[in-house]
């Protein structure tokens, strides 16, 4: 049945009556007085001569109204009738007019705040913007503006953390409301989180490829508004009741989460769009202005430095506004802590496809009040020329650490399967560079440890299980026949490829991967853990899940007695650390009297030159402390096949090794009275045990041992 046109000017407005901006669809407008039932209309659309907006006044009744008025490319008018609920679109002005709106693909509002899908009449889908309000009771939840040093970032995707969760209702499950359920945030809390990445929640599509090999874009790095929350990780009843519903369940999800002190960070994907290609319907940025938006070359074609096409141009102003107004949008409505940017380098790239550390856009982020105050994070890299990017990104960012990924998994991983133990990336003055929060990487930027997001592993690749199971990609189920994904992983199967019931195998995988997980909580910067990592989560082999909407990526919560012990010993790494690392300061770089890091041999003598760089050396112990005589604790890493006897630095060593590095420590700056072994990843389980400085002690081989001090 086609929907009812009741006119063709509903509401058409004189410049008196509305403004080109704020952008979007708005009740209230500062100079326009308030109108009952009336609404202004501002989009951006340099690409066509006059734009109308098609909305529904009531379920299935449509209108038509024309924005008569038009500035520097954008539209806009006063309308009348559109309710909250109501679905709206553009279609530009003297093109053929659809028959029937509801069937019939308009164009979607850039900056709606609600989308709906249907199928359509060839039963692809249909998507229109929704208008919607703001109003949320917050009570008195306020943001827990977590200090970067207290920060353990959990890397986690709405549907798949809560899916097959036995504790969850199931009508909650693989949701919003899941992920805020008292359940979720109790274990986040026991583990030791303090701020959740949540994966892509921006309303995002499927691309093409994907439907006709019947997947979907599990990960949601397809997006399609910036404004929208994305309705398939709404509970059935907020998807039923519309788009306001799905709002404040995402709202009430982050207010859940900070009620237990836990920050919300999105990950965001503002280098492209889920428009498809050239030859494809527009959805709405194409139709509405595709040499603005989109980056072209001189023939015209399309320029690409995301791999995902449609890169959209960040050397135009309404561009970075636009993904301005959505990062404060979040921020101030959703109460949002901060955001993981995908592919950043995109964003800051001129006119010309340079980086620049200076972009307008990283200028203007660093100049907004609203922006400043949040948790900033890139993907240093993209596919475009120079695109790797780690260390250059501007004061007030965390980067992505690639270099500490690669480093510790050199270290732990290769450095088990090659007989050479100094192979290339695997040496201890690499580790040890890493795990000093690779300082040398950021300081040409002004910035210091505290802007390494330190990871082991991601959404992209192994998970940490896998990476000590398998060395070769396993992605068959992705349609591409295993040709998808990295075929550079720096793993190491311990022998055999995939599952095995060998228990020496597998109780040396287990170590491997307590090792990683050691190495990555006891680091300086910001540790980020990926969900299921902390249970031994596998996708079988496969390193590109993005389109596994299946078990194989969820979390599965009937764990083992492996996944139970590497709960524990997690649980107890993130303990640890918090006593580890308590005297560092919370912000770099510091006097050299606040805190220090010192590298002994095993011998407990100071770290030579000769030492770091020979290639055959795998020991190193490091202690950590402040110049007011507080000595938090001793790393000791053994990388080698043996164990090794090491005797415990004493007070003349440490002052020594202190006065060598120029650290003015003072002659209170020294162990007490004895060592305490806390924890070692060859025996997770097993008690303290109580030594003296200079004493000796066994660190088994291939292990990670921690001292308290």
């Amino acid at each position: 049945m086609a929907h009812m046109i009741t006119g063709t000017t509903a509401g058409s407005a004189s410049k008196r009556d509305s403004r080109p901006l704020p952008l979007g669809v708005r009740h209230t407008v500062p100079g326009v007085p308030d109108v009952p039932d009336a609404v202004n209309v501002s989009v951006y659309a340099p690409g066509v001569a006059a734009l109308d907006v098609y909305y529904e006044t009531a379920p299935g009744i449509w209108a038509l109204a024309s924005l008569t008025d038009t500035v520097l490319g954008i539209h806009h008018g006063r309308i009348f009738g559109l309710p909250h609920g109501g679905r709206y679109g553009f279609w530009p002005r003297g093109r053929e007019l659809p028959a029937d709106p509801g069937g019939f693909q308009l164009l979607l509002d850039p900056y709606g705040r609600g989308v709906e899908e249907v199928e359509g009449p060839d039963n692809s889908p249909l998507y229109f913007s929704v208008y919607t309000g703001a109003d949320f009771d917050w009570g008195t939840t306020r943001r827990p503006h977590t200090p970067w040093r207290d920060t353990v970032i959990y890397e986690a995707h709405v549907r798949g953390q809560t899916m097959l969760h036995p504790g969850i209702p199931e009508e909650l499950r693989g949701t919003y409301a899941g992920m805020g359920h008292p359940v979720m945030v109790q274990y986040l809390r026991d583990l030791g989180i303090t701020a959740v990445e949540l994966l892509p929640v921006h309303f995002h599509t499927d691309e093409l490829h994907l439907q006709n090999l019947g997947l979907a874009n599990y990960w949601g790095y397809n997006t399609l508004a910036f404004f929208a929350p994305h309705n398939g990780y709404a509970t059935r009843a907020a998807r039923e009741a519309g788009a306001q519903a799905v709002q404040d369940e995402v709202k009430a999800m982050v207010k859940s989460l900070h009620e237990a002190g836990i920050e919300v960070l999105l990950d965001v994907v503002y280098n492209h769009t889920a428009e498809g290609k050239a030859d494809q319907p527009a959805l709405s940025w194409r139709g509405l202005g595709d040499e603005t938006y989109y980056r072209h070359g001189p023939d015209g074609a399309y320029l690409d430095t995301t791999g995902c096409g449609n890169t959209l141009d960040f050397s135009e102003p309404r561009v970075i506004q636009m993904a301005l107004d959505s990062l404060r949008y979040w921020v101030q409505e959703f109460q949002v802590d901060g955001f993981r940017f995908d592919l950043a380098p995109t964003l800051c790239r001129d006119a010309d496809g340079r980086f620049d550390p200076r972009h307008p856009f990283l200028v203007a982020v660093a100049a907004d009040a609203v922006l400043q105050d949040v948790k900033l994070i890139s993907e240093p890299w993209d596919v475009g020329h120079d695109g790797w990017q780690t260390g250059r990104f501007p004061q007030g960012w965390a980067d992505w650490n690639d270099h500490f990924r690669d480093i510790a998994r050199d270290f732990w991983l290769r450095g088990q399967a090659d007989n050479t133990a100094g192979r290339e990336g695997g040496s201890i003055a690499r580790l040890a560079g890493a795990l000093a929060g690779s300082a040398e990487l950021f300081a040409d930027s002004g910035r210091t440890p505290l802007a390494s997001i330190n990871f082991i592993t991601a959404h992209d690749g192994f998970t940490l299980s896998d990476l000590t199971a398998f060395e070769r990609k396993h992605n068959e189920a992705n349609g591409e026949e295993n040709r998808d994904g990295s075929g550079e992983n720096r793993s190491y199967n311990h022998g055999i490829e995939g599952p095995t019931d060998d228990e020496r195998i597998n109780a040396a995988r287990a170590l491997t991967a307590r090792n990683l997980m050691a190495t990555l909580a006891m680091s300086l910067g910001v540790p980020m853990l990926t969900a299921g990592d902390e249970i031994g989560r596998s996708q079988r082999g496969n390193n590109n899940a993005y389109c596994q909407d299946t078990e194989l990526s969820w979390l599965h919560w009937n764990l083992d007695d492996a996944a139970r012990q590497m709960l524990s010993t997690t649980r107890e790494l993130l303990r640890l650390r918090r006593e580890y690392l308590a005297s560092q300061p919370y912000r770099f770089p510091a006097d050299r009297r606040q805190s220090f890091l010192l590298w002994f041999d095993p011998e407990g003598k100071p770290m030579t030159p000769e030492q770091w760089g020979d290639p055959a050396n795998r020991v190193v112990q490091v202690l950590t402390g402040s110049g007011t005589g507080s000595v938090n604790g001793l790393l000791v890493l053994n990388g080698s096949r043996s164990d090794v006897e090491i005797r415990l630095p004493d007070a003349p060593a440490v002052l020594g090794a202190a006065s060598d590095t120029g650290h003015a420590l003072g002659d209170t700056a020294v162990p007490g009275e004895s060592y305490e072994l806390v924890f070692s990843t060859a025996s997770p389980e097993n008690g303290v045990r109580l030594l003296s400085p200079g004493d000796t002690d066994t660190v088994p081989a291939n292990s990670i041992s921690l001292y308290r001090a």
